[in-house]
């Protein structure tokens, strides 16, 4: 059986590693490159790297701070913000990152998809959805959760692994940073349409939250988050202890 990753965020803006509460309120954590470093040495599977205001300000990706961070890790790095053109993932690649996430481009340009996936693999392109519930309905936000794009969020993401993402995460802006559990229901919309990899993000609040993922929806790959692990809240050694006990395939 596959071993369910558990993956640390780090949301950076201008050069620091920030959090916040439904995608705002954000304060200041910590340096990325150290940060970094010490997931990677201490049972991360994986890492997420945000440049979160890349986007809503018009500008490309900050390439030093990245360089720098990819060079101490260890582990995949997955790379997003202000990736608009397929030159964007080949920069992104040459700083060092094994994935690149994309969010707000590809809804200006869902053909970027299709082309990033076909110069680099399906399993090169991520899909990031920010997802918020409006009147009930699941819908696609845009430029760090602050644009509401209008679309229906299970379509949009159905028809983007049609064209070619290799994986999904699922970013909830209504349990963003609350701590009170991943969005379960929305989570299992997007199972039911996607075949590659699903990332749950939003909500993680303590070891439980984990367990209750991975039990209640096995199709779920991944837990990505950030607060939790940044101000030491649940140690990802313990975490992965849990979920073995729980018998909760982890690489330990």
């Amino acid at each position: 059986m596959i071993t369910k990753r558990i993956i640390p965020c780090l949301d950076v803006r201008d050069g620091r590693v920030v959090k916040g509460v439904n995608f705002g309120g954000l304060q200041d954590v910590s340096s990325p490159v150290e940060l970094a470093k010490f997931y990677s040495d201490n049972g991360a599977d994986e890492l997420v790297f945000y440049d979160i205001t890349a986007s809503s300000d018009g500008r490309k990706l900050f390439t030093e701070i990245l360089t720098e961070t990819a060079a101490n890790v260890f582990i995949p790095l997955t790379v997003g913000g202000g990736i608009n053109t397929v030159e964007d993932f080949d920069r992104v690649l040459k700083c060092g990152a094994d994935k690149v996430s994309v969010n707000s481009g590809a809804i200006r340009n869902p053909e970027l998809i299709r082309e990033a996936a076909r110069l680099y693999g399906d399993q090169c392109v991520v899909l990031s959805v920010d997802i918020k519930r409006v009147d009930g309905v699941f819908r696609v936000f845009a430029k760090g959760g602050r644009e509401n794009t209008g679309m229906e969020a299970i379509e949009w993401i159905r028809r983007c692994v049609g064209m070619g993402a290799g994986e999904i995460v699922v970013n909830s802006i209504d349990t963003d940073g609350v701590k009170g559990g991943f969005d379960l229901e929305m989570l299992e919309a997007v199972c039911r349409v996607a075949d590659v990899p699903v990332i749950a993000s939003g909500g993680a609040g303590k070891i439980g939250d984990f367990i209750t993922l991975f039990n209640t929806l096995p199709k779920v790959d991944a837990g990505l988050a950030a607060s939790i692990f940044h101000f030491g809240e649940v140690k990802i050694p313990d975490l992965k202890a849990q979920m073995a006990k729980a018998n909760i395939p982890t690489r330990l």
